[in-house]
């Protein structure tokens, strides 16, 4: 299918997002809608919003879509998906059928991965490890602008992974993941999301903060936030230090709410050569340049090739 334009859609777990791209990439057109948290609804808005791209670009546009979890490429079945009524579903085939053409899906930090490695924060770049960290701990690998699924389609997702060298004080926090297919007490989103960082806070202080309020406690010199930023860095670098040793990628893009703290950027890449197995560590640590636009413009840039 040739075209264009490229439509890039983003399926969140409230609401869904759409871009209408033209082959340079420029953005012509942004929306968002909620819907109801249900499987008819979601491709309903999905088709509502390709039909006004298509209506204002006055062609049949190609359509990604980055999702909340995995379409599996032989059976064409949804897992591990947290908008749960996306599981065990045939998301693709049915989506298709109602947009009456071919539609590309990937998991959504792939989908932001493909952004930045596109025309983003890691363009300049040839190989690439993308990050999210908000709600969830997620990644996705990127080389020469195309993204590496793997064989599982789980390359670069390292968010249920254990935390690699793990302090007497990790070792001993009671928490395990909630998961299905983790339940591991060390799981790494359980320390690093947005979500995870404020619990172990709040667990070990009994408080009661979210963690942008952590963030501003650092500001204003709280030296338990600046404790637990700390400890939250280390634990960053050491699990950097590990995808270096495996894919060793020229730059790490952070993206999410989590990567809109600036003193990352000054003390992760100090850290990281304590845990990585090399005389000197070059990989850049970079912020998203696309912000929240990133996973829908990756979904688009799913027909890069085309």
């Amino acid at each position: 299918m040739k075209s264009k334009f490229k439509i890039g859609i983003d399926y969140g777990g409230t609401k869904i997002e759409g871009i209408l791209l033209d082959h340079d990439g420029k953005q012509l057109e942004r929306k968002r809608y909620s819907y109801e948290r249900n499987y008819l609804s979601g491709i309903e808005t999905v088709k509502k919003l390709v039909d006004e791209f298509d209506k204002i670009s006055e062609e049949v546009c190609s359509v990604g879509i980055g999702i909340p979890g995995f379409s599996s490429r032989q059976t064409g079945i949804i897992t591990n998906a947290n908008s749960l009524w996306l599981n065990d579903k045939p998301y693709k085939k049915d989506l298709e059928l109602a947009l009456n053409r071919e539609v590309r899906l990937m998991n959504d930090a792939n989908c932001f991965t493909l952004s930045e490695a596109v025309d983003g924060a890691g363009k300049d770049y040839k190989s690439i490890f993308g990050i999210i960290i908000g709600t969830g701990f997620g990644g996705g690998l990127s080389y020469n602008k195309s993204i590496i699924e793997g064989s599982n389609q789980i390359a670069g997702d390292w968010g249920h992974q254990p935390l690699p060298y793990p302090t007497k004080e990790e070792q001993e926090i009671k928490i395990s993941c909630p998961s299905n297919n983790c339940g591991r007490a060390l799981c790494a989103e359980q320390f690093m999301s947005g979500i995870g960082f404020k619990d172990r806070f709040n667990q070990k202080y009994d408080t009661n903060f979210t963690s942008e309020e952590i963030v501003k406690l650092d500001l204003e010199k709280d030296p338990r936030a600046n404790l637990e930023l700390g400890l939250y860095e280390d634990r960053m670098a050491r699990l950097m230090a590990v995808m270096i040793g495996i894919f060793d990628p020229d730059a790490i893009i952070l993206g999410g709410g989590m990567s809109n703290i600036d003193r990352f950027y000054k003390n992760i890449p100090t850290l990281i050569p304590k845990y990585t197995f090399s005389n000197k560590v070059e990989t850049k640590v970079l912020k998203n340049l696309h912000g929240d636009s990133s996973g829908v413009r990756g979904a688009a840039w799913l027909w890069n090739n085309e």
